[in-house]
């Protein structure tokens, strides 16, 4: 992997943001800073995504003359394994270079514990487990989801158990105390 794409997904899980993008900024300035070649998904006329193929960015609001509010973004990393053209933003490659078709969490995980940010997993949702495993950074708040073992028809099979699957924030602390609780029960 290029230093470059390693670089971007240590930005990410450090600052909680994508190119400087928080999961709270409006619709018009994630077009203006990745630009306007997106697929747009609406989910009624409260929720909408736009997907840039690796990061994706989804706001609702309470009716339709009220602003969007930002509520996630998702880096969908393991779409990179199909090695398609258009995964990596222009935005992003302008500024991180190539980006290589698996992210090894081991090696994400070891270079951020150097920069003093760490990763403590957190229990895994019932559904996914063992299949995946999360971990989480406090103070990004952001979740990194790895494959934790291959299951079919529950993994993809272009990726290797210790892959990234995705990125996404935020995950609140009272979201992974939930998680905690439920795990505990």
């Amino acid at each position: 992997m290029t230093p470059y794409s390693l670089a971007f997904y240590m930005d990410v899980v450090t600052t909680g943001t994508v190119l400087g993008l928080r999961y709270t900024d409006s619709p018009d300035r994630v077009a203006e800073v990745l630009g306007p070649d997106f697929g747009e998904n609406r989910f009624g006329a409260q929720s909408l995504g736009y997907s840039y193929a690796l990061p994706e960015f989804f706001w609702d609001r309470d009716s339709v003359g009220s602003p969007w509010a930002g509520h996630h973004f998702t880096l969908q990393v393991h779409r990179l394994a199909h090695r398609k053209h258009k995964v990596v933003d222009e935005a992003i490659r302008a500024r991180y270079g190539r980006f290589a078709p698996r992210l090894r969490f081991e090696k994400l995980r070891r270079l951020l514990e150097r920069r003093g940010v760490p990763l403590l997993e957190i229990p895994e949702d019932s559904a996914n487990a063992p299949y995946y495993r999360t971990f989480w950074q406090p103070d990004s708040q952001v979740a990194v989801s790895v494959i934790g073992c291959h299951g079919e028809y529950r993994t993809p099979g272009n990726l290797r158990v210790g892959d990234v699957y995705t990125i996404q924030a935020p995950l609140t602390a009272d979201a992974v105390a939930w998680r905690r609780e439920r795990a505990a029960a």
